[in-house]
């Protein structure tokens, strides 16, 4: 398939528009490889990996694409320091920055030539973006699994803010996982997308496959926004979720709250496959994915069906 060129696509050295998000447990280099050899920019996220992890799956990751390549860096994660020494030591081209501050490792990071974008949730949050120098932004809605923004923006409102706001390239993130997904937003300001919960489902995705049959299963309504007294989260309902929701009915202490979360909840979730006292982190639009397949065979669907919208957009 031809390529498309936009800011997004020359900024990164891609093919496609379309990026894998760096999500928790299921984003290691076997995805973020096989999405970046197939036209789109995977991305390791370290969220989930002790520093040594981390340089392990990126000379994985280099070994096995030689294409453009990311890693997703949450600010707020310990080890910090030390993920960013290996970022810079490996030569990574490209991080993602979420879940803190920008100005606090942009400079460092571009200093080393490397292509920074940070994740927000408001139009506020993406100037705060541009004025601290990053390269682009993600701007993900409401909708998104795993961890989300305060102000319950969706998507479908939150893209045109944030393009009014800023004048660097913006990507949209947030219940997207189609080609017309795709198209939608491009129209609303975007220059690319970022899919999370669609490229869960790939083989790729280490992720544990019970998690996954869950996904192609959820329909509407089986997700809720969990946690916000501590820090809001996505959760596909289970035994744990309702744990949450009762202890945040009775308005439980966050103290309270962070003992019920406990420790490595999401790893006992989403990697090691307990559906019923794990934390199962996905978006809304888990409903509409049907299917596990190839992590490169997704990026070619979504190309094929954007393309086809933009020729004939009423045609269904």
């Amino acid at each position: 398939m031809d390529g498309f060129k936009n800011r997004i696509t020359e900024l990164f050295g891609i093919q496609y528009p379309i990026i894998q998000a760096g999500m928790i447990w299921a984003s290691g280099w076997k995805l973020a490889s096989a999405v970046s050899n197939a036209g789109g920019l995977g991305i390791i996220g370290a969220g989930s990996m002790y520093p040594e992890i981390l340089r392990e799956h990126i000379q994985q990751c280099k070994q096995a694409t030689d294409k453009p390549f990311a890693v997703n860096l949450p600010l707020l994660y310990p080890n910090i320091e030390e993920h960013v020494g290996i970022i810079l030591e490996e030569k990574v081209p490209i991080v993602f920055t979420s879940a803190g501050n920008p100005k606090t490792w942009t400079a460092k990071l571009k200093e080393h030539g490397i292509v920074v974008v940070h994740v927000v949730s408001s139009a506020k949050f993406a100037r705060k973006c541009e004025e601290a120098g990053v390269d682009a932004v993600v701007a993900e809605g409401f909708e998104a699994g795993g961890h989300n923004g305060r102000e319950e923006t969706t998507t479908l409102c939150l893209i045109p803010a944030v393009r009014e706001a800023i004048t660097i390239p913006l990507i949209a993130a947030g219940g997207i996982a189609t080609g017309r997904a795709m198209f939608a937003m491009m129209a609303l300001g975007a220059e690319a997308v970022q899919m999370g919960s669609r490229f869960v489902c790939s083989p790729e995705a280490s992720s544990h496959q019970a998690f996954k049959e869950t996904i192609v299963a959820a329909n509407e309504g089986d997700t809720m926004l969990s946690l916000k007294r501590l820090t809001p989260v996505r959760l596909i309902k289970n035994d744990f979720f309702k744990r949450v929701q009762e202890a945040e009915e009775r308005c439980a202490t966050t103290d309270e709250l962070q003992e019920i979360l406990g420790r490595a909840r999401a790893k006992k979730g989403m990697f090691e496959g307990d559906l019923h006292e794990g934390e199962l982190e996905i978006g809304q639009v888990s409903s509409i994915i049907h299917d596990i397949k190839p992590a490169g065979q997704i990026v070619a669907d979504v190309w094929e069906e954007f393309v086809a919208t933009t020729q004939h957009p009423f045609k269904y």
